[in-house]
């Protein structure tokens, strides 16, 4: 029996799927099943219920997931703690972010780390908020970037720091000549959106409840690089992370608008399970991103 072989029955698990488990793992599915095969020989137990449709430990399989997930924990930590006497920096990050974090705010932080610490392997997913939190809970990634972080027993959050939310539009559209707006100015106006279970967009829904104002939903997109595309063919108006606009407003592709009224920003966080032991190349990578 090897300690690879409890990590790979501790992710399965966790993750409740044969396929995310040898993904974690770097293995066939095949294997994966082989090894939880060998640990039940090993310890002449079944340790997963094979009758039912949806995947649940036996008795014996509870028993041994718990007494894992302490093993595991403390190899790694023993690991990294080698490491750290040896002041090496190496290994591999998973990293699942949302799409506005991830193309905008991510890549100069990225350029930075792997400058400092060449031998690190930074393996990024693009994924959706609510996907972005299954692959941090699953182990499926080691840390997660979200914005408006959501509270979880679960999970260890790094608050980051906030990003200003602008106003955007075409270059034709009748606000655009007038770059400082009041919000309410938008009321009645065509919008686009992010579609309703996207935390910025539930944050920008409460931000116009609370002042009154109703606008038109004409498009809702699940990145904010579509959106974009949706306001530089005049089909509406949009509010925005600033820092996602910067280039199309350079290049007169969409113009910002400043709103008198009221500042709006939204938090970013970095995310990961809790009594996770950080190896030292997380711990780099998390003290770079925190940077403002």
């Amino acid at each position: 029996m090897q300690i690879e072989s409890l990590k790979v029955f501790c992710d399965l698990t966790e993750t409740e799927s044969f396929t995310k488990a040898a993904h974690i793992n770097g293995v066939t599915q095949s294997a994966v099943s082989q090894q939880i095969s060998s640990l039940e020989r090993h310890f002449k137990s079944m340790l997963i219920e094979r009758s039912k449709k949806k995947f649940r430990l036996t008795r014996e399989g509870q028993v041994l997931y718990e007494y894992c997930k302490q093993i595991i924990q403390t190899y790694d930590a023993l690991h990294n703690r080698i490491q750290e006497i040896k002041d090496i920096v190496s290994g591999t990050i998973r990293v699942a972010t949302i799409y506005s974090i991830g193309l905008h705010d991510l890549p100069p932080y990225i350029k930075r780390f792997l400058k400092a610490y060449p031998t690190v392997n930074v393996h990024v997913e693009y994924r959706r908020s609510n996907q972005v939190y299954e692959d941090v809970l699953g182990n499926v990634v080691d840390l997660g970037l979200v914005a408006y972080p959501t509270k979880d027993p679960r999970l260890e959050i790094l608050p980051l720091r906030k990003d200003m939310l602008a106003m955007i539009c075409h270059p034709n559209h009748p606000l655009a000549k007038q770059r400082t707006v009041k919000l309410s100015a938008i009321a009645g106006q065509k919008f686009i959106g992010f579609e309703p279970d996207i935390p910025t967009r539930k944050a920008i829904d409460k931000i116009l409840k609370d002042r009154s104002i109703a606008v038109q939903h004409v498009m809702e997109f699940d990145n904010v690089e579509t959106v974009k595309r949706a306001v530089e063919i005049d089909a509406g108006i949009s509010i925005v992370p600033q820092g996602t606009v910067v280039q199309e407003v350079a290049k007169q592709t969409l113009v910002q608008l400043q709103i008198e009224d009221a500042d709006f920003f939204r938090p970013l966080a970095a995310i990961y399970k809790k009594n996770k032991v950080l190896s030292p190349a997380m711990k780099q990578f998390l003290s770079i991103v925190k940077e403002s």
